[in-house]
């Protein structure tokens, strides 16, 4: 699976298998549509590992696990995360602006997931292999 070619493919008109390009996608986070609006990420998490604990305050985001074990964590606050929750493959996760939040992998495989929000975060053409790239290039970007 992992030859489909992952590129970033807006902001043209596109059609995709969104399931088996999840699956297929073995970086943190590969960024595989950016609009002027939304953004599709492609991740893979490590088990173990997680997303990070973020908030986002000017869109909502939605996140569909197409592999994997994750908890999920929301609240209001990042020592009030009220919102705990455990799911797994063809779950959705909506997390609301402002929301706090953290996912991370609670089972023996790479959680797949892909995430829609708006507006984009990334620039288009993103791709990260690791967490650590991606921090860092987020350090260097704020």
């Amino acid at each position: 699976m992992g030859d489909r070619n992952l590129n970033d493919e807006g902001p043209n008109p596109f059609v995709t298998n969104i399931e088996a390009d999840t699956l297929a996608n073995d970086n943190y986070r590969t960024t595989r549509w950016t609009g002027s609006n939304i953004q599709l990420t492609l991740m893979s998490i490590e088990p173990g590992r997680d997303i990070g604990l973020e908030v986002h305050e000017h869109g909502d985001q939605f996140l569909r696990v197409e592999a994997g074990r994750a908890r999920v964590q929301m609240g209001p606050s990042e020592d009030d995360l009220n919102f705990d929750r455990e799911v797994g493959d063809d779950w959705a996760i909506f997390v609301p602006a402002g929301s706090w939040h953290n996912i991370t992998n609670i089972g023996d495989d790479p959680l797949k997931v892909y995430a829609i929000y708006g507006p984009p975060e990334h620039p288009h053409g993103t791709d990260h292999a690791t967490k650590a790239e991606a921090d860092a290039d987020e350090h260097h970007h704020h």
